[in-house]
This record gives C-alpha cells, sequence and structure tokens, in this order.
C-alpha cells in the first residue's frame, strides 16, 4: 500500500522537476507540464501516461487504475489509486510519468545513475 509520501521525495529529486500546490493539491511539475498530481485527499494519483496505451492499463487493472474524467481525455493522463500501488510500484509511475516530459537526454542519464531503480 503506497502513501503520498512514498512519492513526495521525487518531486524534488527528479531533474528539473519541482513540487507545487495548486487549490491545496500536490503536484510535481518540469517547467509548466505537470506530470503527476494527487487528489485533494491524497488518495489518488494522477500521472502522466501514454494515451494509446492507457485503456490497456485500465482494462489489465481496473481496481487500481482509472481514466480520467472526460475533460481530461484529450491528456496523456491516468488516475491510480494509491492504496492498491505498493510503494516500488508508485515511485515507478512516478519516474516513467518523468521521462515522459523531459528530453530523452535527462532520462538516459537518470538511468545511469540509477540502474534497474525505479526512484
Amino acid at each position: 500500500m503506497a502513501v503520498i509520501e512514498d512519492v513526495r521525495p521525487l518531486g524534488a529529486e527528479l531533474e528539473r522537476s519541482y513540487q507545487v500546490y495548486v487549490r491545496g493539491r500536490l503536484k510535481f511539475r518540469v517547467r509548466q507540464i505537470v506530470y503527476v498530481a494527487f487528489s485533494l485527499d491524497e488518495s489518488v494519483m494522477g500521472f502522466a501516461f501514454p494515451k494509446e496505451e492507457r485503456e490497456a492499463l485500465v482494462r489489465s487493472e481496473p481496481h487500481t487504475f482509472q481514466l480520467p474524467a472526460a475533460s481530461d481525455m484529450r491528456f496523456n493522463w491516468v488516475h491510480a489509486d494509491l492504496a492498491a500501488l505498493d510503494p516500488i510500484e508508485a515511485r515507478e509511475l512516478v519516474v516513467d510519468a518523468w521521462r515522459l516530459v523531459v528530453p530523452k537526454k535527462l532520462s538516459t542519464a537518470y538511468d545511469l545513475l540509477h540502474p534497474m531503480d525505479p526512484g
């Protein structure tokens, strides 16, 4: 069972990433692009995810993953129930979301420093 504290450090540790609060909700950004956001009660983590793969992800684990609201379907975005994730999986999702918004050279550099490490 993951909680927000399992992934919060990544919001500051990943290159070019920073944490902000918007209307009381914690979000991780690179520049102005949000790649992870938490619900007000911190039970749901929204994260960047390839549009073409999200339906398969949600179908594979519907108790864990949900599609975003209809108004957010145009974005590369999925929601996860944090309690249904283990801490390692939650960290992997954050790192993978970050990879979608940074240059490939940063992602490659991260891999060199953290081989087989989700964060």
